[in-house]
Formats: C-alpha cells, structure tokens, sequence
C-alpha cells in the first residue's frame, strides 16, 4: 500500500493492532495462525466497485504495489489467488501486528523488502471490499511475474554510523490539515523556500496551496484549484501542486514558477510520446506575474511555458530552481533548472521512454524562461546547454543532464558543485554530482550498479570491467535499502548561527526520517562520501521524527531561508522545525 517503511516493533503496536481492526481482523490472525488456508471469502465482480477499488488502489497503495514488477513493496499479481482474502484484509488493516505475530508470511516479506507498510485501519468494510475486487481482476500472468533476484542482495554492508551530532529542532508553526478528515498524511507540505528580497518564507502543500508564513502563522497565498479547473492532486504520490521557485530577480520583474499536475489530455502537450501508450496525466509549468508582492494574496496573470505527459502518477516534475549562487551577469543567473523523473514509465514497462536522450524524461533541463526560442516559443533554451551545438541532433537541447529515475531536489554548495538527490529503485538512494551533459545511467543503471529494465528491476549487478565505454557518471554518496527507501535532499548549512554544521551537506530519508550529513570536504566524482546519521533534540528530548510525528510514515522533507539557516518539515503532522543549535552528545 502506501510507501514502506522500516519500524522498530514496540508493544504499542499490539495495542493498536487491537485498538483498529477490532474483532474481524483478529479473527483473521486465528485463522491464518492455525493453518487454515481455505478461503469462503467471495470477490465482487461488480464493475462499479472494481472501478472504486482501482481508485482506493491508486491512491493508497501505488507508490510501492504495481502488478508486473516488484516496488517498494511486492508485485500484487495474483495475489488474491495467493493467499486468502482474510489474510489481505488484515494484513492491509494492520501489517506490523502480523509481524509480531510471527506470521510467517509477512514475516518473510518483511526480510525480502526490509520494509513493511503502515497501517490502514481508516479502510471501511465497503473500501475494503472494493479493493480486493479490484485486486482480483489482476490475475498471475505467466513470464510476468517477478523473478527470483540473482545479484547482489547487500550492495552497502557497512551501516552508517550515529557520530552523535544532535541538532535542537525548534518547532516553527503547524500547518492546517487538507486532506479529508482522518486523511494520512494529514498535510502535503513539500518544499519551502523564500521570495528573494523580503525574505518572506513560502511553503506549498501539494493538494493546491502556496502558504505565506506571517509572524510565524501560515497564510493560503495561492490556490492552484481556483486558476486550474483540471488541477488534480489525487491519487496522491507526487500529483498536485509539485514546485515553485521566485525568479533570483524577484525585486525587479516580480516573477514566480510554479509546477502541478492535471488530468490527461486537457490540453496538448509541449512533450508527449507514443498514442499507443496510456497517458495517466500532465505536468505543467507555469508563470505568475505578481502585481504587489506584499499582499497576503497572489493577484496578476500567468502563462503556461510547458507541458509534459506521464505515463502514471509516479516520478514527476517536483523541483524547480534557480542557481542561488550565480550573480548578475554570469551565464547561470535566471535559468531554471526542472527536475523531470521517469513518470513510472520503466515500471509500467516502457524503458524507452527514460532511456532515449531524444526524450524529457528522466532528465534535468535548464531553460530561460524569458527567452523564447524553444519550440513552442515560450520559453529560452540557453546557448551553452550542454546539447545545443552537439552534433547528435536528436538530443533535446533544453537537456542539462540525463539518466535519472527521479531527480527530487536540486541544490548548490557555496562553492558552486550542483547536488541531485535522486530517488532510486528497489536498491539504492544516491546523491550525484551534476555537471553539464553527465549521463547518470537510469535505467540501465542503479547508483553503481547494473541494471537491465527488460528482465527484474529488483536486481542489480557489479558494474562490468570495461565500464568506462559507456561514459555513465555514478553518485558521490548514497544508501541502500538496509537504511532507508526514498532519499529527500537537502541543502549545504550556509546560516552563522550553527558554526558545528558549517561543511556539511544534510539530508534524510523520506518515508523514516531518518536524519543523514556528509562532509562537504569528502565529495569527490568517482567516489563515495562516507554517510552520517545526525539526531534531533525537540523540546528537550533526542527522539526520531517518527516518534516526534506520530506516524510511521514521516515524509521528511527540508528548507533553506535567506539567511541559510535550516529547516525540517514532516508532512505527517503538518510541522515545521527550525535547526537552532547542535552539539555532539
């Protein structure tokens, strides 16, 4: 179901398992436990609930299900022909019970996936029985299901070390909820930045809203439903309102870029491929000229630059950019870098689409928004682009560096290096050293290692000895899925306040929270940077986000202010924290 994550196994989650799923599903646990495995249960074949199924499906459990190759979590092809739909039904109802159970089932999925999904206890009886209809229609499919994995199992063995550096997070402001009521998480507050010139923090929640922060309180600055009646933020994952960045000459032109996503085929798209292949929805970029850049509301027109198709709701366009290091008059000031991932197409099994450079996906562009001598004429495709005078014409020339399955966040040191945390597969998170024309190698790679996008996507290999043929550049940091499953990216600490953090790059992962730094000083192409894990002290207490949240499932994500002091933001609560001090303890 909805992304995966690894917990520790308290006492507490006994008491929930019994708190939530009452009478029913502990029936269940006694009828798997005692070995019965013949199922009286019968699937609705009732195409008006298949079809809600499929909704609750997407929405819920999309992120890491698909039914032809394994994600975060497994392949659910077939899976009501498995195992019985008693045992799904409380399994989805409360997975970490069946692991304190000993089940051995989910105890061996557990092992195979170092990971196991939160609990749904919200699901009514009728969802529930709209779900495994749905399922049901996903029948075993011969050659189609996942194989066993053949290559290497542990690609980091070595854990990453606690140095004791405790960082005291001060709680900022909480923002509203704006999902439906008891709705997990119960805010999509994805990335905060600052207009240039008033340093006046925003903070957008992906289901519509850009937040102004006056005296510490969130005000709704913009709602993208109001000016987009195809704006859709459903089924979740990365749909809705993705990114924004204000134009590094704010002050002057009062211009500001945003991202969302909107239903398929409301408009023709500025990227599109093949018809035969399914398009699930559209990613727009967006201009805003802003009439008085001190009101509480956004008021002045827009225009569309772009637009983009996606084969499903995974991997889109969630970072926009502008290189806040560059000055007036250098060639980077006001090009906007978008971070465009595979948008689930080598998933869904369609390779091609990430792998072609004659393609946007799986790339980073950069673009002039105030030119106009792109194809649709809206936007600039700057003259040292990396592909502009190549002499392979088939490459597009807004393309800055490719190979990337999903570019999450993009930043710079002080130094200048370009950062790209992307977002990896079933194995690796990585943290990669951008530089014009790179080839980072999704989907043929993983990190560093092979991977062949036609046969398993959980497997991956040792690199070959004539690797250096393929010209494919490999992250300067990364993780496996031991420590985490989906890295956020973070930023270089710039601010004078924390003099402990001056050098270091942190960043975390999504879905734990878990908390990590490299040293800036260790980033070098071709090798590895030794990986950290930092903790947080919040009101006087050192203790995971996970436990500062509430939920098990944190989605961490940071900020940086003008001043580059540092925040944290956990969707799950809808809370933001300041980083104040550290210390090593």
């Amino acid at each position: 179901m909805s992304a995966s994550v690894r917990y520790p196994y308290p006492h507490s989650f006994i008491t929930a398992f019994f708190r939530y799923t009452f009478v029913p599903v502990a029936v269940v646990l006694i009828f798997v436990s005692c070995g019965q495995t013949k199922s009286t249960y019968t699937f609705s074949t009732d195409t008006a609930l298949v079809s809600s199924g499929k909704a609750l499906f997407e929405k819920n459990c999309a992120s890491c299900h698909h039914f032809n190759v394994n994600g975060i979590g497994p392949s659910l092809s077939g899976v009501t022909q498995k195992v019985p739909a008693e045992w799904l039904i409380g399994f989805i109802k409360n997975p970490p019970a069946f692991i304190t159970s000993k089940d051995k089932r989910a105890d061996s999925l557990f092992h195979q996936f170092k990971s196991i999904m939160p609990p749904f206890p919200q699901l009514q009886d009728n969802e529930m029985t709209a779900l495994l209809a749905f399922l049901h229609t996903q029948k075993a499919m011969p050659g189609k299901q996942p194989k066993p994995r053949k290559g290497v199992l542990d690609p980091y063995p070595d854990k990453i070390k606690n140095t004791g550096l405790t960082i005291t997070l001060v709680p900022v402001t909480q923002f509203p909820p704006t999902g439906e009521k008891g709705e997990m998480p119960a805010t999509r507050i994805t990335k905060l930045d600052y207009m240039p010139g008033s340093h006046t923090i925003f903070v957008n929640d992906l289901r519509g809203t850009l937040y102004k922060l006056k005296n510490q309180q969130p005000v709704a600055y913009l709602n993208m439903a109001k000016y987009f009646p195809a704006f859709m933020n459903t089924p979740g994952l990365a749909t809705g309102f993705g990114s924004f960045a204000f134009h590094p000459s704010f002050a002057k032109n009062g211009l500001l870029y945003t991202t969302h996503t909107e239903a398929a085929g409301n408009s023709k798209a500025d990227f599109f491929y093949n018809d035969s292949i399914a398009i699930k929805l559209q990613w727009v970029l967006t201009e805003w000229k802003i009439q008085n850049r001190n009101a509480d509301t956004l008021t002045g027109p827009h225009r569309e630059l772009m637009r983009i198709d996606m084969v499903s709701q995974l991997h889109g366009v969630q970072e926009i950019c502008f290189n806040p290091v560059a000055r007036p008059g250098d060639k980077d000031y006001g090009m906007l870098y978008i971070g465009i991932g595979d948008g689930g197409c080598v998933e869904f099994g369609h390779p091609q689409l990430s792998a072609d450079k004659d393609k946007i996906w799986s790339s980073v562009i950069r673009i002039n928004p105030l030119g106009n001598n792109s194809a649709n004429g809206k936007y600039g495709i700057p003259t040292d682009n990396p592909f502009v005078k190549t002499t392979h014409s088939n490459i597009l020339p807004e393309v800055y560096a490719a190979g990337f399955r999903n570019p999450h966040r993009i930043t710079w040191t002080t130094s200048g290096m370009m950062l790209v945390s992307n977002i990896g597969q079933t194995n690796i998170e990585s943290v990669n050293l951008v530089k014009p024309g790179l080839d980072f190698g999704w989907p043929v790679r993983e990190g560093s290692f092979v991977l062949d996008p036609d046969t398993n996507l959980d497997d991956i290999f040792p690199l070959p000895a004539n690797d250096s043929i393929n010209n494919i550049t490999y992250p300067i940091a990364a993780y496996d899925h031991d420590e985490g499953n989906a890295i956020t990216g973070g930023y270089e600490y710039q601010g004078a306040s924390i003099q402990a953090l001056k050098g270091k790059f942190l960043f975390g992962d999504i879905t734990s929270g878990r908390l990590f730094y490299i040293n800036i000083s260790d980033i070098r192409q071709g090798f590895l940077a030794p990986v950290y894990e930092w903790q947080a002290s919040i009101n006087g207490n050192v203790q995971t986000l996970r436990e500062a949240c509430g939920s098990d499932r944190v989605d961490l994500r940071f900020g940086r202010d003008a001043k580059g002091e540092l925040y944290v933001i956990t969707k799950a609560d809808g809370m933001l924290y300041k980083m104040v001090s550290a210390s090593l303890k």
